[in-house]
This record gives C-alpha cells, structure tokens and sequence, in this order.
C-alpha cells in the first residue's frame, strides 16, 4: 500500500509502519525534524520524506492510508486539513488521526509557547462525516482518541 504520514517529525511512527508498505511517503514543515527523521530511517529504502506544508504540497499521487498522530492541533483550518486528506486518498482509503484530548491553547516547551488549534473529537468526527469519509471507529485512550475512518 501507498501511505502518507503527515506530521512525520523524526520518524518514530514511520519506522514502525514503514515494514508493511510497499511506498511510505513522510511530511513534515520542520527541517530540522526531517532531518533526523532522514538519519533514523536511512535503513528504510521505501520511505520518502519531504519538508514542505501539508497543505500546499502538491503531491501528485493518491494514497491508499493517510495517517497522523497529534499533528492535527498544529493546524487551525480544521476541515481544509480533512478535504486535502480526503482528496488524496484512493476510493476505499483509510485515514487514521489522533487528537490530543488537552484543550489548551499553547505547548509549553519550557523556552518558549508554541500556539496549538485544540479541537474536540464531536467536531472532528462531523468534519470527516460531512466530507467524502466515514468514521468507522473511534478508540479513546488516556490522552487522545484516535479516530479511523474510511473514504467512500
């Protein structure tokens, strides 16, 4: 399968999925994460990464899974995020996000606050119901939920 990780940072969850894909692509916005995130997966020869906005990359392809975890409250337009993923997935796709349940409206890394777009799972879920997606499962666990849902 053809999978797209957005928000792949140093490559944590890529070198975990990236076993059972025949082609992982990996996108992030830092250069400095995708650089890391080229020497943690360099024994992975199926991974592509790039670093650029999810948002305006032109990917040129379809995929068959999207997936991200705990990226979604780095963005504020909510459903642009969820029409991009929709329009690049392949009938049948499956797209799989977790959302932090924190409701707060900065990270805090100590040196400095990071804004962040907290959103709800209520919301969430009606954004990917009201586009060509339906959700088919939602797992809560101790600090998110995660949210699986299928392109129709």
């Amino acid at each position: 399968k053809e999978v797209l990780e957005i928000g792949v940072g140093t490559g944590r969850l890529a070198a975990q999925v990236a076993p059972g894909c025949a082609r992982l692509t990996g996108i992030d916005i830092s250069p400095k994460t995708i650089a890391r995130a080229v020497e943690n997966l360099a024994g992975h020869a199926n991974i592509d990464l790039i670093c650029g906005d999810f948002l305006t990359y032109s990917f040129g392809k379809q995929f068959d899974a999207v997936y991200f975890s705990l990226t979604m409250m780095h963005f504020e337009n909510k459903q642009e995020v969820i029409s991009k993923v929709c329009a690049l997935l392949n009938r049948d796709g499956i797209f799989c996000l977790s959302i932090d349940k924190n409701q707060s409206e900065y990270i805090d890394m100590e040196t400095r606050k990071v804004k962040i777009y907290s959103d709800t799972l209520d919301n969430i879920t009606s954004l990917i119901s009201s586009s060509a997606m339906t959700v088919v499962d939602v797992v809560e666990v101790e600090n998110a939920y995660i949210i699986v849902s299928h392109k129709i």
